[in-house]
């Protein structure tokens, strides 16, 4: 059935959209006019625990976050559902709770447990049964919900080119909505998956990954429609942060360097500070 997601699609044809990990970063990527957004794995184990994407965030943090990200903006949110935390019921629970927590969709991939983030070294794939069970069972637990399914493999690592398209062929006969072939390593590894993965496929730009970046147009043009950049906000907020603290350290104070920050009336009304006023007022009370 037609999602949210696929709206998206319908409209741009090839959607650019990025990775978020909280409410503010989810608030801005909104206000910048992004119309959909991604909520990462490895952005969410940073941010939440403060651990490496190597399997350690659990299913109820991630539904957690997801729950308070897709209430707090109007836009579709993908959520990274890693491996569905287990066998097929654990991934048909997964797909329950996230639709349950506002989710538009989610990204579930083929590594054996525990997983890392796709562009690190010592990557194992589960065996192709088990990928397609876990697929379909995701199929299966929507039941008709506006939930975009993409099939995700790693199988590029652990198998080579030709298994990781069979694997994404076999999940879109399956029912999942979009297939997405992790970490092509080469310029014309990734022409060949824009090519011969069944569309519509993501492009995932991570900053000095292992994939080469291409613009939205080299990225159409070569096949992909959903082109992800999940990691570019946590690394601009890491690298600004450090930056920020460094100057405050170093001179024990800011001043001189406010054009790199937020204004403090900016940033309510990026909260919506005014309209809470005009609400507070609006019912009797002295407001905030």
């Amino acid at each position: 059935m037609p999602t949210r997601v696929h709206a998206v699609l319908d409209k741009q044809g090839a959607a650019v959209f990025p990775g978020v990990y909280d409410t503010l970063s989810a608030k801005i990527a909104e206000q910048a006019g992004f119309e959909l957004a991604f909520i990462s794995g490895y952005a969410v184990s940073a941010t939440y625990i403060g651990e490496p994407d190597i399997g350690l965030l659990t299913q109820t943090e991630i539904v957690e976050r997801a729950r308070r990200i897709c209430r707090a903006v109007e836009i579709p949110v993908i959520v990274d559902a890693d491996t569905g935390y287990g066998n097929a019921l654990n991934v048909a629970r997964t797909v329950r709770e996230l639709i349950d927590a506002g989710a538009a969709g989610c990204f579930l991939e083929d590594q054996q447990w525990p997983k890392r983030c796709g562009h690190m070294r010592g990557k194992r794939v589960v065996g192709r049964g088990e990928y397609l069970a876990r697929i379909q069972a995701a199929v299966d637990a929507r039941e008709g919900c506006d939930f975009f399914i993409v099939a995700r493999t790693d199988a590029i690592a652990d198998g080579g080119l030709d298994e990781a398209v069979a694997r994404v062929e076999a999940a879109r006969a399956a029912g999942a909505d979009a297939t997405f072939i992790e970490a092509p390593r080469s310029p014309d590894e990734l022409a060949a998956v824009g090519r011969r993965a069944p569309g519509p496929t993501v492009a995932n730009m991570i900053e000095r990954g292992r994939t080469p970046l291409r613009s939205r147009d080299e990225l159409a043009a070569l096949g992909f429609q959903l082109i992800l950049y999940p990691l570019t906000g946590l690394f601009a907020a890491a690298s600004a942060l450090e930056t920020a603290y460094g100057q405050l350290r170093a001179a024990g104070a800011t001043a001189g360097h406010e054009d790199r920050l937020f204004a403090f009336e900016q940033f309510n009304a990026l909260l919506g500070a005014d309209e809470k006023q005009a609400l507070a007022e609006r019912l009797g009370g002295d407001g905030i």
